[in-house]
């Protein structure tokens, strides 16, 4: 923690916590917001639904790859230069993308969109560790989980809007404008936070020891598990959702939006009452919590499709609940990362957002599509993704049972 930090940041804590999230919220904006535009770019730029498909996977590569180095760079240079330069980054790609005239114009911009916004979800968590003691860090942490949550609800209702009233071209002008208002904002009121003396030299023989300390921690790579594989048994369900709501629950398009909304409220509960718990309860119980809520509605949820026919009144419910599960515990257990190499905090949250990146990647690219058709493997798989969480944990509490004894008070 930055022995200034009370001096740094003088505003009401709940600003800092919506000027972070602002950061974070670049991510799914750039990937939700452009999506109801698909058909207009495949017959403006006469694109293949293939060729579509792949300016969404140049961003996620982007911004995979790119998240291994944005904490390492902060840790030697500050946080927010990297920041900085990651929204600058971004606001001129998004500016590309707008003016794209081909499809290989628009997939080569949207790589360099992913290269650049994964410093502002990356970089903030460091950022938050820097300025407040561990409870008082999960508060914050868990305000800014709930403003993060409603990015996916209104990027795509912002990016059809915008694509009614104008065209295609006028979401990435909209992005553009966010990044220019975002890097203002960034660039007036958000202080260094990484203090002088806590910086790391930079140079490659220092950094692959770096990498090398937390890439073979297993108590790292455990909680860097425990926290992004659960995800994914309830990410298996946003990806699987055009075939999940439409063929299997018989929705309408148009009443998509229930789903995201049931979800999006699980998390910013889990959220609000993960922060009323910090420096209530000791670390471990509040992660053991969550993963018991995952492990009963998981289970639910399994039965429930395996002896009735899923209906909507009742099959996103227990959805909602397993999100809220995992946003209960996330907060808790991604500071646990964070403060096992209090030196290398930046590295640490890149490291643990390329795990769970390419966690994604995988369950997006291989497991929806073998899954997505059925309600019983859909949910099969997701208790198992959650299992497989719920084990790294119990290993790390058998293995090192003082990682999160203690309540640790603001």
């Amino acid at each position: 923690m930055n022995p200034d930090a009370k001096t740094l940041w003088r505003a009401p804590q709940w600003a800092f916590a919506i000027l972070l999230a602002l950061l974070g919220m670049l991510g799914p904006f750039s990937i939700d917001t452009y999506l109801p535009a698909f058909a207009d770019i495949e017959k403006s730029l006469g694109a293949s639904a293939v060729q579509l498909q792949q300016t969404l996977s140049a961003y996620l590569f982007g911004f995979a790859f790119m998240s291994l180095f944005h904490g390492a760079i902060s840790d030697s240079f500050g946080r927010r230069p990297v920041v900085l330069w990651g929204v600058a980054a971004f606001t001129v790609a998004s500016v590309g993308c707008a003016l794209s005239q081909s499809i290989g114009q628009l997939i080569f911009f949207r790589a360099v969109q992913g290269l650049s916004t994964g410093a502002g979800i990356v970089v903030s968590r460091a950022i938050i560790r820097d300025m407040f003691p561990p409870s008082q860090a999960q508060k914050v942490m868990s305000q800014v989980t709930i403003f993060f949550g409603v990015a996916p609800a209104i990027a795509p209702m912002v990016g059809g809007w915008l694509l009614i009233h104008a065209s295609w071209h006028a979401i990435f002008w909209f992005l553009s404008g966010v990044g220019v208002v975002l890097w203002v904002a960034i660039y007036r009121l958000l202080p260094e936070t990484l203090h002088v003396d806590q910086r790391q030299h930079f140079h490659p023989t220092p950094l692959m020891a770096g990498y090398w300390q937390l890439g073979s921690d297993p108590r790292f790579l455990l909680l860097a598990l425990a926290s992004g594989i659960p995800f994914n048994g309830m990410f298996l369900y946003v990806l699987s959702a055009p075939v999940y709501l439409g063929e299997i629950l018989g929705m309408a398009p148009q009443q998509f939006f229930w789903f995201f909304i049931l979800n999006i409220a699980g998390i910013m509960g889990g959220a609000v009452v993960s922060g009323r718990m910090a420096g209530k309860l000791p670390p471990k119980r509040q992660i053991r919590i969550g993963f018991l809520i995952m492990l009963v509605i998981g289970v639910i949820n399994l039965v429930a499709n395996a002896l009735f026919t899923p209906h909507v009144s009742w099959a996103m419910v227990p959805l909602a609940i397993f999100s809220f599960g995992w946003a209960l515990m996330v907060p808790v257990v991604t500071l646990l990362v964070l403060d096992l190499h209090p030196e290398r905090r930046g590295m640490a949250s890149s490291l643990q957002m390329f795990i769970g990146s390419t966690t994604n990647g995988i369950v997006a690219g291989v497991i929806s599509p073998l899954v997505m058709h059925s309600a019983i493997w859909l949910a099969t798989a997701s208790l198992l993704m959650m299992g497989l969480g719920l084990g790294s944990w119990i290993y790390i509490r058998y293995r090192w049972p003082e990682i999160g004894q203690k309540i640790v008070h603001v």
